[in-house]
């Protein structure tokens, strides 16, 4: 691999420890990865203060166009970052040509948002003054991102900081640090200068992250990631009051009513849950079916199901690549023993294969108990968990009984009935008919639970903004 130091004011940063990145369908070492320190982060929290003092002042239009030509390089490079992202997370080629290319459009929709920073003049009606306000670019930015969209979910905050105007440090998560750090010589032919960006892999994240988040000229903590992380996190930028930009955890419905078309719910329902093989906050972790069609439901979602190819994702053939590491593969495989001890029903799938490889097969489970530990947690894996409802009522209560609040899936052939069912769905986003929320121009986050703030849209610029406002007569 070319790109394994750190990457800080547009120089590669070797340090003393490193550690190594597997590859999850091989369980052999990929690269040897540098790993940050609080000395490493210093360097970065200098730099990226002096490259945004001119990146801030820059017109709109400017840092638009850099956006854009990041864009065009990464779409001109889509089979370049899918096949990396394989390597070191996993999932299949298809899968991972879907990310790269959902992560290059970050790039374009927020070059176009750059220039829609919109302010507001005003007349006060009491008082007489003029009020006007405008958006300012908020500060330093710490970008802490998961491992299951190595390149996604780094771009779906370094595009809206850049656009706003901050500077940022990126902490890449340890499993898949690769497809950011290789990121770094594309945007520096797109025209980002030097210390704006900056990539810290690291062993010592939590020691790391807070060092950054205690720094006053940090202004934005943006984490994507588990409840109990975020949690951990908000507390700390508490300190500093800074402002959290938080994409939690999950436990997504799935609501089928009879009278949804079948097609469309089979189909919305693979998407939804073997996007990414499951390894997703926004996965259906709750399938619940109306007892009048459960057994259709379940004998073609089994189907679908088997007919999915599990192996090496560099094999343009396959479907289901491995899990990340064995930690997530054996936490699916206890989700499935704990249901199945309770009552649950194997439809398909169900063990984990022999030899090298994280893999765990795609799985359907009917007959779910509401006391299984995978309808109270996020699965994080390729596993079906289906129980029946009867009416309505139930099924809203039994969908918003969760602490999270991210995103839930609807299916009904009813459209009124299906909205006034997404309005009653304590969520912060719902897929009507539709297996896939997660767009770009959307604003995507949660309620409760599953965080705060919205990333893409127009909102995901501004988190990284503040609203400033002057009173002022003429």
């Amino acid at each position: 691999m070319e790109f394994t130091d750190l990457y800080i004011n547009g120089e590669w940063r070797k340090t003393s420890e490193r550690f190594d990145v597997i590859n999850p369908a091989t369980e052999e070492v990929l690269a040897s990865v540098a790993s940050a320190d609080i000395s490493d982060a210093d360097a970065a929290l200098d730099a990226a203060e002096a490259a945004m003092a001119d990146w801030a002042a820059r017109t709109p239009r400017e840092r638009s166009e850099v956006l854009r030509k990041a864009w065009e390089l990464m779409t001109a490079r889509l089979d370049y970052f899918a096949n990396l992202i394989t390597l070191e997370n996993g999932k299949a080629g298809a899968d991972a040509k879907g990310e790269a290319t959902y992560a290059a459009e970050f790039f374009r929709w927020f070059a176009e948002e750059a220039v829609r920073a919109d302010g507001l003049i005003t007349h006060a009606p009491a008082s007489g003054a003029r009020i006007v306000v405008q958006h300012k670019p908020a500060g330093l930015a710490v970008l802490v991102t998961p491992w299951n969209y190595p390149a996604a979910m780094g771009t779906r905050k370094i595009a809206p900081a850049l656009a706003a105007g901050c500077a940022v440090i990126i902490k890449p998560a340890s499993e898949t640090p690769l497809t950011m750090l290789a990121l770094m010589p594309l945007l520096e032919e797109a025209g980002v200068p030097p210390g704006l960006v900056n990539v810290l892999p690291s062993r010592r994240t939590g020691a790391l992250v807070d060092h950054l988040m205690h720094d006053p000229r940090v202004r934005v903590v943006s984490f994507t990631g588990s409840t109990g992380v975020g949690q951990k996190l908000l507390k700390g930028a508490a300190d500093q009051v800074l402002k959290p930009a938080m994409e939690l955890g999950g436990n997504a419905p799935v609501v089928v009513f009879d009278d949804a078309d079948m097609d469309v719910a089979i189909e919305g329902t693979m998407l939804a849950k073997m996007r990414n093989l499951g390894e997703a906050c926004t996965a259906a972790n709750r399938i619940y079916v109306h007892e009048n069609i459960a057994d259709e439901f379940t004998k073609r979602l089994t189907a679908a199901m088997s007919a999915l190819k599990v192996g090496d994702g560099t094999d343009p053939s396959v479907d289901v690549g491995p899990l990340v590491n064995a930690d997530t593969r054996d936490k699916v495989a206890e989700f499935v023993a704990d249901a199945v001890a309770k009552g649950a029903s194997v439809e398909c799938g169900g063990k984990v294969p022999e030899g090298k490889g994280f893999y765990y097969p795609p799985t359907v489970l009917s007959n779910v108990p509401e006391n299984a530990e995978c309808v109270r947690d996020e699965i994080f894996g390729p596993v079906a968990a289906i129980q029946t409802f009867k009416d309505q009522e139930e099924v809203i209560r039994r969908a918003n009984d969760t602490e999270y609040g991210l995103v839930a899936y609807v299916f009904s052939g009813d459209f009124k009935r299906a909205l006034q069912v997404c309005e009653r769905l304590e969520y912060g986003m719902v897929g009507l008919n539709r297996g896939l929320v997660s767009d770009p121009a959307a604003p995507f986050g949660g309620v409760k639970q599953s965080g705060l703030g919205r990333e893409g849209g127009h909102e995901g610029m501004l988190e990284f903004m503040e609203t400033q406002y002057i009173s002022a007569a003429w």
